[in-house]
Formats: C-alpha cells, structure tokens, sequence
C-alpha cells in the first residue's frame, strides 16, 4: 500500500479517524503518512523525527481522557493543507475542555506529512473552563496583553 495524502478531504478522514468513540485516540492508521523526518511544532514542544512524534503521541493518550476532534474547515494550496479544528478533552480532575485550533501541514514530494505546525492557545481554552480562575486568568490577559 503506497501511504500517499491525496488531498485535503483525505487528510481530514485520516486526521477524524484518529479519535475513537472510546475517547482514547489511535494514531496506528496514519503514522505511516508522517515522513521520517518529521518536524512538528506547537505551542508546547518542537519535535523532530518520527519516533519523537510517536512518543508524543503516546504522551497525549496518556495525559487525556474522552478526546474528540472535529475538524470544521480544510483549504489546500498545493502541497500545504490546513486544517481548523475544535478538539474537546478532559484531565484528570478537570471538567472537559474545548481547545479551538488550526493546524498547517506539508507534504514532501512523496505525498508523506514533512512538516506540521499546530496553533491554538492551550491554556486560555484550558483556563476557561475552571470555575473562579477563568475570570481571573482573563483579566489578567486583557490587563497585561490588550
């Protein structure tokens, strides 16, 4: 089988089918469509190489619980696709949150994921969701940042 994106619809499918309806996600269907060289950077980490991602996607299954995501928009513009999301999750004792985000991918000359790049706000998306702090964590932002 040739591990090939063909196009934006494709990847959403791929992306979508990474979380169950158990709430755990299964990244095992499209590990293969990640170059071995990936680089993939979000507002947390910087990470380089397929094993690495593997890693941090064990990191994640570990961390969450009930993790969904709903991919809202795709647009493509030759070998670079991005994706808008809304993804819900919950830790430990937290209630469950809604993280809204968007993601640009790369694809190399083989058709493989080379490059991504995910930007959301963690902790604003997170913050909002805990009672009593979410009111203080945005006067803070709105005082210090505009």
């Amino acid at each position: 089988m040739e591990y090939r994106i063909q196009s934006k619809e494709h990847l959403k499918e791929l992306w979508t089918n990474i979380y169950n309806t158990e709430g755990k996600p299964d990244w095992s269907h499209i590990l293969p469509y990640y170059d071995d060289a990936i680089y993939f950077c979000d507002s947390v980490q910087k990470i380089h190489g397929i094993e690495d991602f593997k890693e941090m996607t064990e990191r994640l299954i570990a961390r969450s619980d009930n993790l969904k995501m709903d991919v809202k928009n795709t647009a493509q513009n030759g070998n670079v696709l991005f994706m808008e999301w809304e993804m819900s999750l919950s830790f430990k004792k937290y209630p469950n949150s809604s993280i809204f985000g968007a993601s640009r991918v790369t694809l190399n000359e083989e058709g493989k994921i080379i490059e991504q790049r995910d930007y959301y706000d963690l902790w604003g998306d997170i913050f909002d969701n805990i009672p009593r702090f979410n009111k203080a964590y945005r006067k803070f932002m709105r005082k210090k940042f505009g």
